[in-house]
């Protein structure tokens, strides 16, 4: 097993490494405009200064960060480290009744928004556990003249907002409050994600700044990243992908993340182009579509050194067309309740379509969902997983935090609810959600298999395959397609089902095929299953009712 002897301190601290290191050096790049390591330190000092003597923020308190990707959450999120408090990073596509559970469920009283979702918390101020609202422009950050595309969102001027328990950004560093001692320890909560909600109510993983080291520090020693690399910050930062790869790991090393708030293939590929990116982190989708721009030639992209990410499983057909061109996909596998990775690929040595092996200090198994027996190579089971980045609980749901949770060998594992494999070589598999098999006639159909199989035929840019409901099958296959675009008008559903009948078993086709102009995806990018699962349920009920 690989070990890692990870830093025992608050994460702070490696802001404060960096920018004694390398205090000129830009740590963020936003739409050409520079922020150094030693200009994030001073404003997240500040800003943490002012959470504690005018927000009232005390170690321990749960604190709303409500923004898209931008120089502000990096500074935000540290800033509240700062305050000895917790972060709650929130989804940008959340509105106000989910953000009110969420802060209700957290109690937390003081939340950093950006101005074009102050809206969306607007009603909850003072009318709920929300006391302090901080409000950023992203075009405050905006002081380098650019020729990439700023959306409108970012290049929006500031909002003179005025209302009680409302503080503008600017008004609030300009303050330069002090903060006091800087007193977390490692054990102490850091942030606490919440998670998808796609087999509940969305919970809040705990997550002590030991936990949450373990991951930066781990993914960054993986791939041996260098200070001299440039990384490239796509995937959403309230999500923990992004979060460890494309803004924790990259500050405790000293690298330099040119960061997109929204995903953008075409400024994604001029920034790599222009500065030189090695690498990125992102979900399948982003890199499915960043190199299925037609205008992709038109750059270098001769920087790139690998690409990496999770969240789903990158289409085997898909990999090989990226290896074709060159570049290597690493795909990793993490949850919300891990701060991020417990498998990543070895590099030199990956699989595709494969989660990879455990990281350092990760004692991973695949047991009988019942019984909790360990299977052998190559039986499916559920997976479960032990490591320093296993958080310590759902916030105030002991019950579910009981059922998460087991001890086995006097480790404490958590149930991922993930269905895998591992083979002969110990590498590990994905093959569904433990609730996401198919049922059809009494054979199990994995839908991740077949969504696999169906990416090889050119016609198919996104699938996603669901149960619907059979008079004499019990549940039968259905896919729901995006086609690409010089397929559109030469292809149909018969054609599709046609294909499939030729190149997987009968019992794993699809009788239905639906093509649509988009699947329903997360804020994380992730294609939302559990979302077309109900509307096809819904819909076969009113059927039924009819």
């Amino acid at each position: 097993m690989h070990s890692l002897v990870a830093p025992q301190t608050n994460l702070f601290y490696n802001a404060e490494v960096s920018a004694h290191r390398y205090p000129d050096k830009p740590f963020l790049i936003f739409y050409d405009t520079e922020l150094t390591f030693a200009g994030l330190l001073d404003e997240a000092t500040r800003l943490a200064g002012f959470l504690q003597q005018h927000c009232g923020v005390r170690k321990g308190d749960r604190v709303l960060l409500f923004m898209q990707n931008s120089p502000q959450f990096v500074i935000a999120y540290y800033g509240i480290l700062r305050a000895n408090a917790v972060v709650v990073p929130i989804n940008p596509m959340n509105l106000t009744q989910e953000i009110l559970g969420y802060a209700q469920d957290a109690g937390a009283h003081t939340a950093i928004v950006s101005q074009e979702l102050y809206a969306r918390i607007e009603l909850l101020i003072g009318k709920s556990v929300v006391k302090s609202v901080i409000v950023a422009a992203y075009s405050d950050y905006l002081q380098a003249p650019t020729t990439l595309a700023v959306p409108d969102f970012i290049a929006a001027p500031r909002m003179e907002i005025t209302a009680p328990g409302v503080t503008l950004w600017r008004e609030a560093l300009a303050a330069r409050l002090p903060p006091g001692p800087l007193t977390a320890g490692p054990d102490d909560l850091c942030v606490m994600p919440y998670t998808s909600g796609t087999t509940g109510l969305p919970k809040g993983c705990m997550h002590t700044h030991r936990s949450t080291m373990h991951t930066l520090v781990a993914g960054m020693r993986w791939f041996s990243l260098q200070p001299e690399l440039t990384l490239m910050s796509v995937a959403p930062l309230f999500h923990v992908t992004g979060m460890q790869g494309g803004m924790n790991g990259p500050l405790y090393v000293g690298i330099t993340v040119v960061m997109l708030p929204r995903w953008d293939r075409n400024a994604a590929a001029e920034c790599v182009q222009r500065y030189r990116v090695a690498s990125w982190t992102a979900v399948p989708t982003m890199i499915q579509d960043f190199f299925a721009n037609p205008d992709i030639a038109r750059y270098d992209l001769s920087s790139i050194r690998r690409l990496s990410g999770g969240g789903a499983a990158m289409p085997a057909a898909v990999a090989q067309r990226l290896l074709d061109m060159g570049v290597t996909y690493y795909e990793g596998y993490g949850l919300s309740e891990t701060m991020g990775a417990t498998h990543l690929n070895p590099p030199g040595n990956p699989k595709k379509q494969c989660l990879g092996i455990p990281i350092y200090d990760v004692d991973s198994r695949i047991v009988d969902p019942v019984t909790l027996n360990e299977l052998p190579a190559g039986e499916v089971g559920e997976i479960i997983t032990h490591g320093p980045q296993v958080f310590l609980g759902y916030w105030s749901k002991p019950e579910d935090t009981a059922l998460a949770l087991v001890e086995i060998d006097g480790k404490r594992f958590l149930r991922t609810g993930d269905l895998g494999r591992v083979d002969e070589d110990g590498y590990f598999f994905m093959v569904d959600r433990l609730k996401r098999m198919i049922n059809a006639s009494g054979f199990k159909v994995w839908p991740t298999e077949v969504e696999s199989l169906m990416y090889q035929h050119p016609a198919v840019l996104e699938a996603c395959v669901i149960g619907a409901a059979d008079a004499h099958r019990g549940e039968t296959v259905k896919a729901v397609i995006v086609a690409r675009p010089e397929w559109r008008d030469r292809i149909d559903a018969q054609a599709i089902i046609g294909w499939c009948r030729e190149n997987m078993a009968a019992y794993k086709c699809p009788r239905i095929v639906e093509f649509v102009d988009a699947l329903p995806k997360s804020g994380a990018g992730k294609i939302m299953w559990r979302e077309l699962q109900d509307r096809e349920a819904a819909a076969n009920e009113r059927v039924n009712q009819s």
